[in-house]
């Protein structure tokens, strides 16, 4: 069954455009309008850590940023696929500017939407907003395809610094695993594009989640649940105290590098120290709020 198509995404790197080219692959009798997003100010790659750090509170706190005009050819389409990156356990800047798009809130609305992520190893507080933003703007999200590094957390942490502020996703001396999106994962995400084709010309959109999760296709660690289950609000807390800081001409890099070593030291110190202590004294206890945890995450559903 032939459809019209909108894909809409971000990408700095690539690697979600890999992702969702892949993933659109088994339509290949539909017709595809590809709309790749353009902030007016392009950001850098491979990042600067100034540069990075500094978008930290206007992407926790979802304030759209300036983008190109999108080229929109239809007002209406079958189906929309809206690839898109996390930053800082939310929307990336230029994703939260796609979804408060007038113009693109219009197009969504009662059309079948499906998400794809391409991120590190956290992405459902930012899936959350996502939601929220398909939601309001009368959207039927059917599906979300997140894609993350594999690798444990800490490692995860230096190989993508090492991607992104070198730009170059190598082995970092020779001794780390590549970073991002496993080259399987990138080339295989699209039996899940497979999938959702078939329950389209079957007619059984809202099935394809379902699916999806039976075929192992969205990975979610606990001990990921449980850090982002606590870091969201400590992040939309700095996010608050940079903004007021910084409003009336206060020294706003000084205030963002107080983030950026707050946050070094989290993630290496208090981290592991805190997930140790969750794994041995309170998840043996929390067994059915985890399931219920991760099977509201692994749905569209929105609370």
């Amino acid at each position: 069954m032939a459809q019209n198509i909108l894909v809409i995404h971000y990408s700095q790197s690539g690697q979600l455009t890999e992702i969702v080219e892949n993933f659109c692959k088994p339509f290949v009798d539909s017709t595809i309008e590809w709309v790749k997003v353009e902030p007016s100010t392009p950001f850098p790659f491979p990042w600067t850590s100034d540069v990075f750090f500094d978008a930290m509170p206007e992407t926790v706190l979802e304030k759209p940023i300036p983008i190109k005009p999108l080229p929109f050819k239809r007002e209406q389409y079958d189906l929309i696929i809206f690839g898109y990156q996390p930053w800082f356990l939310s929307p990336s800047l230029p994703a939260s500017a796609i979804l408060q798009d007038e113009t693109f809130r219009k197009i969504m609305k009662d059309t079948n939407v499906v998400s794809i992520i391409g991120c590190r190893n956290m992405w459902i507080n930012s899936q959350e907003a996502v939601k929220k933003q398909i939601a309001s703007a009368g959207g039927k999200l059917i599906g979300n395809v997140p894609l993350i590094d594999k690798v444990s957390n800490l490692v995860s942490v230096v190989t993508i610094l090492h991607w992104m502020l070198t730009g170059k996703k190598t082995k970092k001396w020779g001794i780390f695993p590549k970073p991002g999106v496993s080259d399987e994962d990138i080339e295989n995400v699209s039996q899940f594009g497979v999938l959702l084709k078939e329950k389209l010309e079957n007619d059984q959109a809202a099935q394809f989640q379902e699916e999806l999760v039976a075929r192992g296709g969205v990975t979610i660690p606990i001990s990921i649940l449980f850090i982002e289950s606590r870091a969201k609000m400590l992040f939309m807390i700095w996010a608050k105290l940079i903004t007021k800081k910084t409003e009336n001409g206060g020294n706003r890099k000084f205030w963002v590098n107080f983030f950026k070593y707050y946050l070094i030291f989290a993630l290496f110190i208090v981290s592991p120290i805190v997930l140790t202590i969750y794994h041995i004294f309170v998840r043996p206890f929390t067994g059915r709020h985890i399931k219920r945890e991760l099977a509201y995450y692994r749905s569209t559903q929105l609370r």
